[in-house]
């Protein structure tokens, strides 16, 4: 029988492995597609995960009609507003208008001008050809906090759709109903930090014999001679964890407001407390710990197994 060998696990894909820069992720916005005009991401924040009974209505599925039990994650998010709206040209940020209606919660946390000069109006269909939006959460109805979290997120739509977009939702609260109704979902996030740690934890190492020199929990040899010098590729010490992750394709199963289906425990969720404002449930787990900010976007490469699936939400266990 040959010897199991295994020096190192973990993907070099994601190199290097440094703590992210932003606590919600950048996208590229112009692979996402949608099919009517609108925004194509949200803001949450993370509740944690539960048990659901669900009714299975796929076609084809073996489970057909009969209640099942998945793992699910529970999502808050709470309305959003638009703080600004930037044009494009050439991939380059032309010009920015800021919104006439902004919480104070997101005055004190951004550095205002004194007057608003620019209009959308200053703006020719021929001067642009990309609008997005720099938009906030109101997480101040919600238990966590009460500072916002901004982030710029794409449109959906032919130019003048975007626009029309803009004009109508400019100083309004956008909530999730209006963006996401049913389907699939990306879900970006940044995972649980866990500080520096050695090689053995970081890359799954095999312990080596009891009788070692030089410890039990590192890598053998560091390479050869010639070339003389570590390569990248060794397992080393260093920063696990608080990462930026995405989960693709997660299958919504209900998005629902609090006041309409209370899915809230007696004693509130574990490390997040009580929901108040609207929630999406998707299957599976997601990035990241409790509270923990969450893009939510539409699929970038949509699979066709996960469109299928057709639950009928009845309650969390």
């Amino acid at each position: 029988m040959p010897k199991h060998h295994t020096p190192r696990h973990g993907t070099l894909q994601f190199y290097p492995r440094v703590r992210a820069k932003k606590i919600i992720p950048r996208v590229s916005w112009d692979a996402i597609s949608k099919e009517s005009a609108g925004l194509l991401g949200f803001i949450g924040y993370k509740v944690g995960m539960k048990s659901a009974y669900l009714r299975d209505n796929a076609t084809h599925s073996l489970t057909k009609g009969q209640r099942i039990t998945i793992p699910v994650t529970v999502i808050e998010c709470p309305t959003m507003k638009i703080f600004s709206v930037r044009f494009y040209k050439n991939k380059k940020v032309i010009g920015e208008v800021l919104s006439s209606n902004i919480d104070k919660e997101m005055k004190k946390k951004v550095k205002l001008p004194k007057e608003v000069k620019k209009k959308i109006e200053d703006f020719k269909e021929e001067d642009y050809d990309n609008i997005r939006l720099i938009v906030y959460s109101q997480v101040k109805k919600t238990n966590i906090k009460k500072k916002p979290d901004i982030a710029e997120i794409g449109l959906a739509g032919t130019l003048s759709e975007k626009l029309e977009y803009v004009k109508q939702n400019m100083t309004k609260e956008i909530s999730l109903k209006d963006v996401f109704t049913d389907g699939i979902v990306d879900l970006r996030g940044v995972s649980k930090g866990k500080g520096t740690q050695g090689p053995t934890k970081r890359f799954g190492l095999k312990l080596k014999f009891h009788k070692s020199e030089k410890g039990l929990r590192g890598p053998g040899s560091g390479g050869p001679w010639h070339p003389a010098r570590v390569e990248y590729t060794q397992p080393m010490a260093g920063q696990m964890g608080y990462f930026t992750r995405m989960i693709a394709n997660s299958k919504i199963i209900a998005i629902e407001n609090i006041k309409d289906k209370n899915i809230n425990p007696k004693q509130g969720f574990k490390k997040y407390g009580e929901i108040k404002t609207d929630y999406i449930i998707v299957r599976g787990s997601v990035v990241g710990p409790s509270k923990r900010q969450l893009l939510v976007t539409f699929a970038l490469r949509p699979s066709k197994n996960q469109t299928k699936r057709d639950y009928e939400f009845i309650e969390l266990r």
